[in-house]
Formats: C-alpha cells, structure tokens, sequence
C-alpha cells in the first residue's frame, strides 16, 4: 500500500487509462486541449488558467492545482492574482456549505415537525415536500 494518494508519478497510469478507454481518453484530451489553450475565447488564457486553479482547489485534486498553477504562473498570472483565487475558491466552497446548511435546517424541520404531528403511518418523516 501506499504511503501517500497523490503521487507525481501516478501520471504515468495515463497510459494504462489511454490503452484502457483509448476513444473516451482521446476525447478528453482534445476537448481539455481547446478549453485550456483557446487563444481567441472572450476569456485569456491566463483567466482560463486562473479559473482552473480555483475548480482545482475546490475539487481539491492535487494534480490540477499543480498543473494549472503552473500555468498560470506560464500565462502571466502574478502571485498576487493566484492569491486572490485561491479565496475566490474558499468562499465559493464555504459558501456551498452555507446553502447545504439551510437544506440541513429545512430536513430538521421537517423531522422536528413530523414528530410533533405523531405517527401517520410508514411515510411518517419521508416527504421531501413538506414545508412550514
């Protein structure tokens, strides 16, 4: 077993993907290829990059932030500007975990609710339309 997930030298299962899922891997290379290196897009390539840092740290793979930082860094991005990203990212991701709280809230309040209104049955509890 491995010490460690996320190993540089994983890349190298690229291939084993690529003999695997040779069309879909195909595909995704050129599909990639366009949106990462599109030099006449309403978005530069550096804000195409700096994008792709900030979905990088939000899916949190490893391998994507330090593909797209470094090119960033190779489109022109300054530090400065993968700073801001990087808390771009981070109240993106907090805020995501804001909007799954209210549905916390809302299914506690539903069970709150159902067990105030007493048993009613198998389906006491399991609508996911029941509001207040």
């Amino acid at each position: 077993m491995s010490s460690h997930y996320h190993d540089p030298g994983d890349r190298r299962f690229s291939r084993e993907l690529q003999k695997a899922a040779g069309t879909e891997f195909e595909a995704f290379a050129r599909f990639n290829d366009v949106v990462a290196n599109r030099e006449d897009g309403a978005l530069s390539p550096k804000v195409r990059e700096l994008i792709s840092v900030a979905v990088a740290l939000t899916t949190q793979c490893a391998y994507c932030i330090e593909t797209h930082a470094t090119a960033a860094f190779k489109r022109g991005a300054t530090q400065a500007e993968l700073a801001e990203t990087v808390y771009v990212a981070a109240a993106l991701r907090a805020g995501g975990a804001v909007a799954h709280g209210r549905m916390a809230l809302k299914f506690f309040d539903q069970a709150a609710h159902s067990a105030s209104a007493g048993p009613t049955g198998p389906e006491q509890g399991n609508s996911s339309t029941t509001t207040r």
